[in-house]
């Protein structure tokens, strides 16, 4: 296993210096397996028929398919009609069915095999018939006598892993492929029995990683010499001792790392007491093995002071990962001791019981240290002075606390540069006393703890890169100013609501603050932040507003590579009506953001409006045309109010003309032609006035007789005699009757000033009532006989011409 300082799904600079975990070395098997494996689940035609209780392989597969798994199911049998029509077939898996003799012969139709994989049947016997296009042949797990290597083998040249198994062994079983250049060999020994008092030996030429596996229950007990040459990778499975066989498993890894080539040795589900563990660790001291790891380890019967002479070693790094410690009583130095003085480079005890690791008592070696998913609490390291050379520590996943404490601790670490302490329980809260951390650091994990704001108030002076993601950080304060060096800072899952800018952080290229509560982030970040070259700030509840908008725009002037995430992780969370869209559909104007534009804007429209009416009013006429339309619905209301007994009174005319003789072209023209033609009968002096009666006479009775009086009113009206008297005795009139029996039509202008004093009733009607203007312009004629006619009901009863004359 491959651990990495960063949470992967961060945008963080991972461990300068890898940690060696997993097989190392063995990383040439891991590459090897992990290929074929992705090779396989890659392919295009991939038919799945595992685990379905079959026990034939079925007809109707698809003529295309290039990889085939039938494991875990019932078969008993593989004949050439199963896989005859499968040309194209590349990868074909067997495994955990019930398979009791195989014959390669059956595959003489499918010529790009690679794959090929039967292990766990209950194999006894191989036809040889090569398919020379293998590269993976995985038999182990099955019941054969001896291994399974016929001459026909030679003849995968292509050959790159191979599984085995038997329950004995003869020295020159492998060598019908001696010449073969191997990378990873698995031989299966759960089912192997030597001899009665003989020791047997096989020689495994050519391979550069050996795997083998015994059998899980049994204490190991192997009594076979096994050589190989130029062998890169060991490793052993199952391996179950006590303090009587430990010496068994010594003897038996005596030849295997004998040659200088052995660089990693992997021990995995392993079960030992702790003084056997001892002695294997002085076993392999003085051995060419560089990387050590044991995975699966259980600690039994008891633990004591044990003397370890720790001569010169090649080694430079052990790893030991998930601990099961079946001691419960014992010396904590006996066992804490043993790893802490340790001459090697890099040292990794994870996934254990360990509650806490002694310091060095001398100068120590250790360059790098991980103690991952322990429970080690606040009180390791404190006070050491003898990790001197130590670059590396990794304390992720214990049970540490107090965040000051852990600065205090890496004091006296002067060549510190990267400290993780991520998913643990720290809190900055409380401050004690000074703020001390190593001025060496440079990378510094803290993701996953419960740190506050005031986190930023003690940090180291010179860190480059900082993870704070995953805490309650709810802003960055603004005093900040030791953080100078700071290039890489990761905030991610917190409770911020703006970008940092970068008054504080002069250097910061890349900033990771994803999953906060930033809604609208401040415009000017990219001004601030000149050296930004990586931001993900996506997934965050942004509010789509006026307060995005220079946001959004700054987005889309920097390259699409510096915008991580960009534009899928970036959406609208509100208003409501936006949820959901993209950033970059969203756009609002500069005048509904703008407030001194939108002012500005509204006050010239206005203006403009104003400007426009004030035009329409001088080019077309238009108060005159108000005044009129006014007029006609006032004229129209008075109507519909008039009492009943006045519409029951019979007239003889609807209306009586009262007109200057200098204006009587225009009344016999104008007025009569259009009053008449709705059938408006009109009283005029020439032509209805009953002779021998005098003037007075006749302008009493037929203005008495009129439903309306109609006045022309011009100069040339002021200037008649005559006219003031009909008005006279038609205002007479609409004062006696209570009626609005008088209609004013201004035919020309008349000024107040030019009506002579003694026509005192006209000034005040024309100051009082309101007059129908007659227009000079053709196109107004029409409202204007509108307007007069409205004035008229014409369900009025008129008495008969007869009666007229009379």
């Amino acid at each position: 296993m491959v651990m990495t300082l960063w949470d992967s799904g961060c945008n963080m600079t991972r461990d300068r210096e890898p940690v060696l975990g997993s097989f190392h070395f063995v990383c040439i098997l891991a590459f090897i397996v992990r290929s074929m494996i992705q090779f396989s689940e890659s392919l295009e035609f991939t038919v799945d028929y595992s685990n379905r209780n079959l026990t034939h392989v079925p007809k109707d597969l698809p003529p295309r398919t290039k990889a085939l798994n039938l494991s875990q199911n019932s078969i008993l049998e593989l004949q050439v009609s199963d896989v005859s029509f499968l040309a194209e077939l590349r990868v074909l898996r067997l495994s955990h069915n019930r398979i009791q003799r195989l014959d390669f012969g059956v595959f003489k139709f499918n010529p790009d095999l690679e794959y090929l994989d039967v292990s766990h049947n209950q194999l006894r016997d191989i036809s040889c018939c090569p398919v020379v296009s293998l590269k993976h042949l995985d038999l182990s797990s099955n019941d054969f006598d001896v291994l399974p290597v016929c001459k026909e083998f030679g003849k995968l040249t292509k050959l790159s892993f191979l599984g085995l198994s038997a329950t004995k062994f003869r020295h020159l079983d492998l060598l019908p492929i001696a010449h073969l250049h191997l990378n990873y060999i698995l031989l299966d020994l759960v089912g192997y029995h030597g001899k009665d008092g003989e020791r047997e030996s096989l020689q495994v030429l050519n391979t550069k990683a050996l795997h083998l596996v015994f059998h899980p229950n049994s204490l190991f007990s192997a009594e076979v010499n096994i050589s190989v040459n130029a062998l890169g990778c060991l490793q052993l499975s199952n391996i179950k001792l006590n303090d009587g066989h430990c010496q068994r498993l010594i003897t038996f890894l005596s030849e295997l790392t004998r040659g200088p080539t052995l660089l990693n040795l992997t021990l995995q589900h392993m079960e030992t007491t702790w003084k056997c563990l001892v002695q294997l660790f002085q076993f392999l001291w003085p051995r060419p093995v560089e990387y050590l790891n044991i995975y699966n380890l259980t600690i039994v019967e008891s633990i004591n002071n044990e003397i370890f002479i720790y001569s010169e070693t090649v080694l430079k790094a052990l790893t030991i990962e998930h601990v099961t410690n079946q001691v419960f009583i014992f010396s904590k130095e006996a066992l804490y001791s043993v790893f802490a003085e340790m001459n090697i480079g890099r040292l990794t005890i994870s996934d254990t019981p360990f509650i806490h690791m002694l310091c060095p008592p001398s100068p120590s070696t250790f360059v790098f240290l991980n103690f991952s998913q322990n429970v080690f609490t606040d009180s390791v390291f404190q006070g050491c002075s003898t990790l001197k050379r130590l670059e590396t520590l990794i304390l992720q996943k214990n049970g540490l606390k107090n965040f000051f404490k852990v600065g205090l601790m890496t004091k006296n670490m002067s060549s510190l540069e990267t400290l993780d302490v991520s998913l643990n329980s720290l809190d900055s809260g409380a401050h004690e006393g000074t703020c001390t951390w190593a001025d060496s650091i440079l990378v510094l994990n803290l993701s996953s703890n419960v740190l506050t704001d005031s986190v930023f108030r003690c940090l180291p002076p010179k860190v480059k890169v900082l993870d704070l993601h995953n805490n309650r950080i709810t802003s960055i304060p603004k005093d900040v100013t030791h953080l100078q060096a700071l290039q890489e800072l990761n905030v991610a899952s917190n409770s911020l609501t703006d970008l940092p800018g970068c008054g504080a952080f002069s250097s910061l290229s890349v900033l990771v603050i994803e999953h906060n509560l930033v809604s609208h982030p401040s415009a000017d970040f990219f001004q601030s932040c000149q050296k930004i070259r990586s931001i993900a700030a996506g997934n965050n509840p942004f509010r789509c507003t006026c307060e995005l908008r220079e946001f959004v725009k700054n987005i889309g002037r920097v390259s699409g590579e510096v915008v991580e995430g960009w534009p899928d992780s970036y959406t609208c969370d509100s208003p409501e009506s936006a949820k959901g869209t993209p950033l970059q559909d969203f756009h609002m104007s500069a005048l509904s953001c703008d407030t001194v534009l939108l002012i500005v804007t509204i006050g010239v429209t206005l203006l403009l409006l104003a400007a426009i009416v004030v035009f329409l009013c001088l080019r077309f006429d238009l108060p005159w045309y108000l005044r009129m339309v006014f007029q006609w619905t006032q004229t129209r209301h008075r109507a519909k109010n008039i009492p009943i007994e006045e519409l029951q009174r019979n007239f003889q005319f609807h209306a009586f003309v009262s007109y200057s003789e200098h204006d009587s072209t225009w009344v016999k023209n104008e007025l009569l032609p259009n009053l008449e033609k709705d059938g408006i009968r009109v009283c005029l002096h020439e032509r209805n006035f009953v002779p021998g009666k005098s003037i007075v006479e006749n302008i009493i009775h037929f203005i008495e007789k009129s439903y309306k009086s109609i006045f022309v009113l011009s100069p040339h009206f002021i200037q008649s005699e005559w006219c003031h008297y009909e008005l006279y005795f038609a205002h007479h009139n609409l004062f006696h009757e209570g009626s609005d029996n008088l209609i004013l039509i201004l035919l020309e202008p008349i000024l107040q000033d030019n009506i002579p004093s003694r026509y005192h009733k006209l000034r005040a009607l024309m100051a009082r009532r309101t007059y129908l203007e007659w227009p000079t312009e053709k196109g107004k004629h029409g409202l204007f006989w509108a307007n007069l006619r409205a004035s008229f009901i014409p369900r009025l009863s008129l008495v008969n011409e007869e009666d007229v004359k009379t």
